[in-house]
């Protein structure tokens, strides 16, 4: 069975013990990492680090669907979703 997830505060933590960091510091340096990749995004911009993976938007055009319980056909607005693949390293530090 898989552990449980890493929350923020976790991640926080790990990185203020890796980086030997105090973790106000770490939070910081967590959040601006986080801030900096979602404004790439926002701008539509790739974000890639290398080893580690790449984050793209991708665009969804409107469509019909139905209603699964009813068969009432219904429209499902565009839309823009992140993705993300990982890279070799982090592919092979998993496997």
């Amino acid at each position: 069975m898989a552990e449980k997830p890493l929350n923020k505060q976790e991640l926080v933590s790990a990185v203020a013990d890796e980086a030997d960091l105090p973790k106000a510091k770490a939070s910081e340096v967590v959040d601006a990492v986080f801030a900096s990749i979602e404004k790439a995004l926002k701008n539509k911009q790739e974000v890639r680090l290398v080893g580690f993976g790449t984050f793209v938007t991708a665009s969804r055009k409107a469509a019909k669907g139905r209603n699964p319980r009813t068969g009432e056909e219904i429209d499902i607005p565009a839309s823009t979703s992140v993705r993300f693949k990982p890279g070799k390293t982090l592919k092979d530090a998993v496997s």
